[in-house]
């Protein structure tokens, strides 16, 4: 999505209803004791028409659920399989959230408003279908940064608290109860990919691979790559160019997901689903978000490895409709084209303009040094030198010489420090509202967290790409 929100009329278009007798089942949302907003996103709302909703009428679309005007009559919530932590799981699904309505934004992109925490569904288990209000200002919070680091992310749309208490293992309980709604590009993961290939549905995965590349469309695949012209063929490059790019963002934001499953993956390479994420507090390869990952599996430094693994399941689960040769040749592409973006993003976050992708690598890896030499994290390097404006000494000094600046006249630059995410920024603004229902400190952090997106101007897209992609 744009870095800036483009405004635009209400424009329904449920293309799900396309594939929906497969890809999903319809359900139910919970009836709530109460359903206060307590965080309404008009900034992305303004995208798709919605920015002039009144609280009652907010509450009662994105609070009970009830339909948005001709679009899904009944919600979906959707079917998927998936390798968690490497294991594969085919009794996943949409357990606590579903698909709620679709709609075109002003670039004629077909956007979804999905939710978490809207009730069970048939894949619940043994789960409430409940959302804690802490994870839902985690997920603003999340969001917000990711945006402002000019990661392509859902957007936290909604979060209205449901007056339920919940028990749960990972918090102090009984903890308050919240119902999440987020905005996104699509809610098609890897994930419902392996699902039908685990079932041999064939016909299905022609559908599928045909509704993702007239609703996500992207550039063809390289004129010498074996098989271009095939659906399936094209659809695996346009997600390898897309997850390339995501798993640069992360690396460029010193941000950690933590739970880089296939589920969550989605094909048009936005991240989402935001659980025990963290940003680093120093440039740390080894560190996790995560407390249950103890091999480091989704470390900082292996996540690049990660999202690469996960585009090896999508090729599996696509063999189901074409050949090797022409998967792998889109796998290998992987590596330089991260590469490429790891080196546009750097650039951007520092404020100059590209040399040349090699060239670019190594300032990248000579910034990298001296992060690990001085200790000091990526939110306090880039804000420091941004544009080559703190002076440096010995051989990163005459690298970033040779670069020229780009715009640092916003009055963010000038600021005492930047703006980060560590864990106990993040805790003390959900202290407040746990403590006190103060939720001054969470609406002064996201709107410090759009003033810095503003200071960045709008990311850098991969060659060949708009921001409209």
């Amino acid at each position: 999505m744009r870095a800036e929100p483009q405004p635009s009329r209400y424009r329904p278009d449920p293309a799900i209803l396309e594939i929906a007798d497969w890809i999903g089942d319809p359900v139910e949302a919970a009836e709530f004791p109460q359903t206060q907003v307590r965080f309404r996103n008009d900034r992305w709302a303004r995208t798709v028409g919605l920015d002039q909703l009144g609280d009652a009428e907010w509450a009662k679309h994105f609070g009970r659920f009830e339909p948005l005007p001709d679009n899904l009559k009944k919600p979906l919530a959707l079917r998927y399989h998936g390798h968690q932590f490497r294991v594969y799981n085919p009794e996943i699904g949409d357990g606590r959230g579903f698909l709620f309505a679709q709609m075109r934004d002003g670039d004629d992109r077909l956007l979804d408003l999905g939710t978490k925490g809207s009730g069970q569904t048939p894949y619940s288990r043994a789960g409430d279908g409940r959302l804690t209000l802490k994870g839902a200002v985690r997920e603003i919070l999340a969001t917000e940064m990711l945006e402002a680091l000019g990661a392509n992310t859902s957007k936290t749309f909604s979060v209205i608290e449901t007056g339920e208490q919940l028990m749960r293992d990972d918090e102090p309980s009984p903890t308050r109860s919240a119902a999440m709604v987020r905005l996104s590009h699509s809610h098609i993961r890897i994930g419902t990919f392996q699902r039908l290939l685990a079932f041999e549905e064939r016909d299905h995965m022609e559908e599928l691979v045909d509704y993702c590349l007239r609703h996500f469309p992207g550039p063809l695949p390289p004129d010498d790559a074996p098989g271009r012209d095939e659906p399936a063929v094209i659809l695996m490059h346009q997600v390898i160019e897309r997850l390339a790019d995501l798993a640069a963002s992360y690396m460029v934001a010193g941000f950690v997901h933590g739970v880089l499953n296939t589920d969550n993956m989605n094909v048009t390479g936005e991240s989402f689903d935001y659980g025990p994420w963290r940003w680093l507090p120093q440039w740390d390869p080894g560190f996790t978000a995560a407390y249950f990952d103890h091999a480091g599996l989704y470390a900082f430094g292996r996540q690049p490895e990660a999202i690469h693994w996960n585009c090896g399941q999508f090729a599996v689960a696509l063999r189901l409709l074409a050949e090797t040769e022409p998967l792998v040749a889109a796998m290998n592409r992987f590596g330089p084209l991260y590469m490429q973006a790891v080196a546009r993003r750097w650039c951007w976050r520092l404020g100059v303009e590209q040399r040349g992708v090699e060239e670019d690598t190594r300032l990248v890896a000579m910034c990298e040094q001296a992060m690990r030499e001085s200790g000091q994290g990526p939110d306090a390097f880039f804000f420091a030198h941004r544009a080559g404006r703190r002076k440096l000494e010995g051989e990163l000094a005459d690298a970033l010489a040779a670069y020229t600046p780009t715009d640092a006249a916003h009055e963010y630059w000038s600021d005492p420090g930047p703006q980060s995410m560590l864990i106990e920024e993040v805790e003390a603004i959900w202290s407040a509202i746990d403590q006190r229902d103060d939720w001054g400190p969470l609406h002064d952090k996201v709107a410090a967290l759009r003033r810095m997106s503003a200071a960045h101007g709008e990311p850098p897209s991969p060659a060949g790409h708009t921001n409209a992609d």
